[in-house]
């Protein structure tokens, strides 16, 4: 981690909220949930599916957790309602984990029973190493009684492999991601080389596994490994999927899909989206070199727009 990344992510609180929210639009579908709806539509029209995730982490009181609870019960009408290809990804901390982890166990059952009743799919996203352990045993614990759930693994992890085992064993879908969370080397991996060699070593336990994985990437480098242990592994396409962020590397994806893969879009929406933003440049200070460089470049393509409009103007 560089000296230019910690600062660039101190600076994330100067920039100003508008310049924040014009960059973040690539990423995050909107605040409402008539905007995501849109973006999934739009995605579901290119081939994609998607997965549904409102902002939102570590509620701070029971009214809230009930309140994303309510939240993700109108996403999943919405979906229905539209006919729309995707599922929800939710987190345990915006259920009530370190509130009561009784009661985040109540919310996400209600949840999971609420999109079983409606033929979806609720992914439970992975959050910082203090969760982890309670993550995969309320996952392993739902699964003995619901099909339509399912993990994520970081493969920065080093405790990775011993869940992976786990999982597996369960029957449990995975997908498979890098890691964003910036975690002390006791608990994770901090070499770029280490955290790729793990990601492949994870995936192929996985695929070997055959439990439904979603290969999470926008690595060209693992994308390249996973199509080839697909192939080596003779892996049917029903048994795994590709998935991307909103708004990142659109050129691979349709590289993907034109291919025949299947590929699932995290499309996250909310009004907690500039909380969330900030939340994730700290949490990862590399993201905050993509960040400035888009601002360079929308900075860069509006000197040009009004050196262009000036010029005509002066004809």
């Amino acid at each position: 981690m560089s000296i230019l990344d910690k600062a660039l992510a101190n600076s994330v609180p100067l920039i100003p909220r508008p310049v924040v929210k014009r960059i973040s639009s690539r990423y995050i579908a909107g605040d409402t949930l008539g905007e995501a709806v849109e973006v999934v539509r739009a995605l579901n029209e290119e081939g994609c599916a998607a997965t549904i995730d409102v902002l939102g982490e570590s509620t701070e009181n029971k009214a809230e957790a009930a309140a994303t609870l309510g939240d993700y019960k109108e996403v999943l009408d919405a979906l229905v309602g539209n006919d729309l290809d995707s599922g929800i990804s939710v987190k345990l901390t915006d259920l009530g984990l370190t509130l009561n982890e009784e009661l985040c166990r109540a919310n996400l059952e209600e949840i999971v029973e609420y999109a079983a009743a409606r033929d979806r799919f609720v992914r439970v996203d992975m959050e910082d190493s203090p969760h982890t352990e309670k993550t995969i045993n309320i996952v392993l614990g739902l699964r003995e009684r619901h099909e339509n759930v399912g993990a994520v693994i970081q493969a920065y992890m080093r405790r990775s492999i011993e869940d992976v085992v786990r999982l597996v064993e369960a029957g449990v879908p995975v997908r498979l991601c890098k890691g964003i969370y910036d975690e002390p080397r006791e608990v994770a991996y901090k070499d770029f080389d280490t955290v790729r060699q793990n990601y492949i070593f994870l995936l192929d336990e996985l695929l070997k596994g055959g439990v439904y994985v979603g290969i999470a990437t926008h690595d060209e480098f693992l994308i390249w490994h996973a199509l080839r242990l697909i192939h080596q592994l003779d892996v049917p396409k029903g048994s795994y999927e590709f998935q991307m962020l909103l708004g990142v590397d659109e050129e691979l994806r349709r590289i993907l899909l034109a291919a025949g893969h299947r590929l699932r879009v995290y499309v996250p929406f909310g009004e907690e989206w500039y909380e969330y933003s900030s939340r994730r440049l700290k949490e990862n200070p590399r993201i905050a070199r993509y960040v400035t460089r888009d601002m360079i470049e929308e900075a860069a393509g509006l000197i040009k727009g009004r050196i262009r409009d000036k010029r005509r103007a002066d004809r």
